[in-house]
């Protein structure tokens, strides 16, 4: 019995850290922490179908809910996996785990493993790659692997696109950076990416271009549908954000 309570009051708490998590996250109204906190369950379960999930959600709540208690879990579990089979795709799997939990050293270490010879072309790997190598601050390597983007002719992300132009601009290529910029600066398309893109404008003290990049998102987000503003509800709440302190 003890036992059983004491599970009770940690799945209580997992899912009280979630839903708290997913309204900051979110940027939702902050009664809604309240609710969470001082009506137990009953609080977390009203957010979830209100705020939070919707039917595909739903599926990965249960994993979702273990990331967070134990954000190695995942890692540990695909670690298993590769040693009982080393294959292309267990490889990648851990290396995304490890690009989820932010330990890119790790993520590339075992991309690069998975693209032997067979798979040496996969867009995939490769587009996490520029950006694993990119938060590692691995800037020639994102280079590299754009090019091997741009040889085999694949459609490259804005995401790495984006990592692309910061990654020029950090080596001091400027010009061939604002190329890149001007590529993803394209209205009603890569929301995050040009909120992105103006943060590094301002940390480069170029405030009134990113000031109108961020305008011109958010006149944008006014015509929104209901399901594009829904997706981007995050991002859209960073740019008025940002632009209450320009």
């Amino acid at each position: 019995m003890y036992m059983f309570c004491i599970m009770h009051y940690y799945l209580i708490i997992a899912l009280q850290g979630y839903c708290i998590y997913h309204a900051l996250k979110s940027k939702n109204d902050y009664y809604w922490i309240f609710i969470i906190l001082f009506i137990p369950v009953i609080g977390s379960i009203i957010y979830l179908f209100t705020q939070a999930f919707n039917k595909r959600d739903l599926e990965n709540v249960q994993s979702e809910i273990v990331a967070i208690i134990n954000p190695t879990k995942k890692v540990l579990d695909l670690k298993k996996q590769l040693d009982f089979s080393e294959t292309f795709q267990n490889k990648v799997s851990l290396a995304d785990a490890f690009l989820e939990i932010k330990d890119y050293q790790n993520a590339i270490t075992y991309y690069e493993d998975a693209i032997d010879s067979l798979f040496s072309g996969d867009v995939y790997v490769i587009s996490n790659l520029i950006k694993a190598h990119f938060f590692n601050e691995n800037y020639e390597s994102v280079l590299k692997y754009i090019q091997v983007l741009k040889d085999k002719k694949a459609t490259i992300k804005p995401e790495n696109l984006l990592h692309y132009g910061l990654a020029l601009d950090n080596l001091g290529k400027t010009e061939l950076a604002e190329n890149e910029f001007e590529k993803i600066n394209i209205s009603f398309s890569n929301y995050h990416e040009r909120l992105i893109l103006a943060k590094h404008l301002i940390n480069k003290n170029k405030k009134d271009e990113a000031k109108e990049i961020l305008q011109k998102v958010y006149e944008e987000s006014t015509r929104f549908s209901r399901d594009i503003a829904k997706i981007n509800r995050h991002t859209i709440n960073n740019v008025k954000s940002l632009l209450k302190t320009l």
